[in-house]
């Protein structure tokens, strides 16, 4: 930390791309002074010029030289290098606050300059980010995950709150499951848009994503919002949460509509919209045993939804349950029970799984 002024820190930006460069802003606007950023690439060097200005552009030991607290945002897949890089040089100096962006890492991929003396933390921004200003304006309440040793973990909450951020605690343990999730509630809601404005258009829709603007806005808003509104859960058990805004076919047991939507959507002649059918095949499967276990359909309903969505091409699986629905739903009251039990079971939740920029990043950029 500064002399003359306690708090307040010199930072550097290794990486300074999508996310290096608007949060180096953000950190700046909180009083601390930016040092230094690296970058070669155009894009880089015009965000560092943009978000960053006066900032010098420095190699990236150099960067690391100056820095009281050094800002990691390069890709996750560079990070162990980058660190383990710098360490072989002897860059890291001790004392030094050394924090990285990634979402899948923890602490402990920062070993190298805790070996020699730095403070590692973790610190993910659960958003996206564009690389423009409108990201530091984003920043104001956004979730962070936190992930440090515990005596410097008020460290890197006092950094989220710093620039408006909310900071939650993410075990070491738990980084690569947290940020499966965040991929697979951002990037595949993003696929399943595209899915959803491919069909439209092909109905005839001149504006598929006009139209598809206050339905989807609505949907998650009420998923969000009865998640929240939820009790606390773990791993397996738990109210119904987001199944509880859920509306459709499905939870109406509507067996005609869904075999009509897989019969259209399967039947759609252009190459590219061949996902579709096999996409809503799937994600109806997961409603339907999801709604099951939340109680918002009953067994008999879910049977006949799943021998509807059952892949056309699936082997048997034995008398009474031909269908692989079926049979992995067997504990959750569509199969068998144990003599005395008269409740249907809980059917288990299906698996969870940084978000990459629609265009791919420059060298040397997060991505």
């Amino acid at each position: 930390m500064s002399a003359t002024d306690p708090g307040r820190l010199g930072i550097g930006v290794v990486g300074a791309g999508r996310v290096g460069a608007p949060l180096a802003s953000a950190l700046r606007s909180a009083g601390h002074a930016v040092v230094g950023a690296s970058g070669s690439s155009p894009a880089t060097l015009e965000r560092i010029e943009s978000l960053l200005p006066a900032v010098p552009v420095l190699d990236v030991p150099e960067v690391v030289r100056r820095s009281e607290l050094v800002l990691l945002t390069v890709p996750d897949d560079d990070l162990p290098g980058v660190v383990g890089g710098l360490a072989a040089t002897g860059a890291w100096q001790a004392g030094q606050l050394v924090v990285h962006t990634a979402g899948r890492f923890g602490w402990q991929v920062l070993e190298p300059a805790r070996a020699a003396g730095a403070i590692p933390l973790a610190i993910h921004p659960a958003m996206t980010f564009t690389g423009t200003s409108l990201d530091i304006q984003r920043l104001v309440g956004a979730v962070f995950a936190v992930t440090a040793p515990t005596p410097v973990l008020p460290i890197g909450q006092a950094l989220v709150v710093e620039v408006g951020g909310e900071p939650v605690v993410v075990a070491e343990e738990s980084r690569a499951l947290y940020h499966a999730a965040l991929a697979h509630g951002a990037n595949h809601l993003v696929v399943l848009v595209a899915q959803a404005a491919q069909a439209l258009a092909a109905a005839g829709i001149e504006r598929p994503g006009r139209t598809l603007e206050h339905l989807l806005v609505a949907a998650l808003d009420g998923a969000l919002r009865t998640e929240q509104l939820d009790p606390p859960r773990d791993e397996v058990e738990g109210g119904p949460g987001a199944i509880s805004a859920l509306t459709g076919p499905v939870v109406r047991g509507d067996v005609g509509t869904v075999r009509g939507h897989l019969d259209v959507l399967g039947s759609l002649d252009v190459a590219s919209a061949a996902d579709i059918a096999s996409s809503y095949r799937v994600l109806a499967r997961s409603a339907t045993s999801r709604a099951l276990a939340a109680g918002r359909i009953g067994p008999d309903a879910a049977a006949a939804l799943l021998d509807v969505l059952e892949a056309p091409s699936a082997p048997a699986v034995g008398p009474g349950l031909d269908r692989p629905g079926l049979a992995g739903l067997d504990d959750a009251g569509l199969g068998r029970t144990e003599p005395g039990d008269a409740r249907p079971g809980r059917a288990e939740p299906g698996d969870p799984h940084p978000d990459r920029p629609s265009t791919p990043p420059s060298p040397g950029e997060p991505a």
